[in-house]
C-alpha cells in the first residue's frame, strides 16, 4: 500500500529481488523517496501482484516514476501498461531508457534483472530518472496511446 507521495513507486517479482534491494540502496544514497511494494524475499511470487501496486502508484499521482524488475522484465511491462495512465518501457540499456523518457514520456522502467548486472541497472536507473520528456513532435504521438 502506498502511504504518501514519494519520488518512486518501486516492486519487483522474486527474480527481481536483490537487484531491486541494490537499486533501493542506491536511490537512498542519492537521495530519492521510495514506497517499495515488495516482494520481500527470493521466495516465488507472481508478477502481477507487485506491478499492479506500483503501476496504480503512479497512474494515481502519489509516485513521480515506477520502477519494476522481474526476470525478463516483460511480465511487469505488460501488466504495467494494462493501466491507462502508464508508459512501462523495457529497458535493457541506458540508451534504451533515455529514448524511453525522451520520445515516448515513460513514466515507469520495467528491468529484466536476469540478463544486465547490478552495474548496468544502476547507469539504466540513472539515465533513466535524468532524462526529461522532449515533448514536441512526440508529444502528439503519447497523446495516441491511450484508447
Amino acid at each position: 500500500m502506498i502511504e504518501k507521495e514519494k519520488d518512486f513507486a518501486i516492486g519487483c517479482d522474486h527474480a527481481g529481488y536483490i537487484l531491486k534491494e541494490i537499486i533501493k540502496k542506491h536511490l537512498e544514497d542519492k537521495g530519492f523517496t521510495f514506497n517499495d511494494v515488495g516482494t520481500y524475499s527470493e521466495a516465488s511470487v507472481d508478477y502481477p501482484d507487485y506491478a499492479h501496486p506500483v503501476a496504480k502508484a503512479v497512474e494515481d499521482g502519489l509516485c513521480k516514476l515506477g520502477i519494476l524488475i522481474c526476470g525478463s522484465g516483460n511480465g511487469v511491462c505488460i501488466t504495467a501498461n494494462k493501466h491507462q495512465g502508464i508508459r512501462a518501457a523495457l529497458c535493457w540499456n541506458a540508451e534504451i531508457a533515455a529514448l524511453a523518457r525522451k520520445h515516448n514520456d515513460a513514466n515507469v522502467i520495467c528491468l529484466p534483472a536476469r540478463y544486465i548486472s547490478s552495474g548496468q541497472a544502476i547507469d539504466i536507473m540513472d539515465t533513466f530518472i535524468n532524462t526529461e520528456f522532449e515533448g514536441g513532435r512526440h508529444e502528439k504521438r503519447v497523446e495516441k496511446i491511450p484508447l
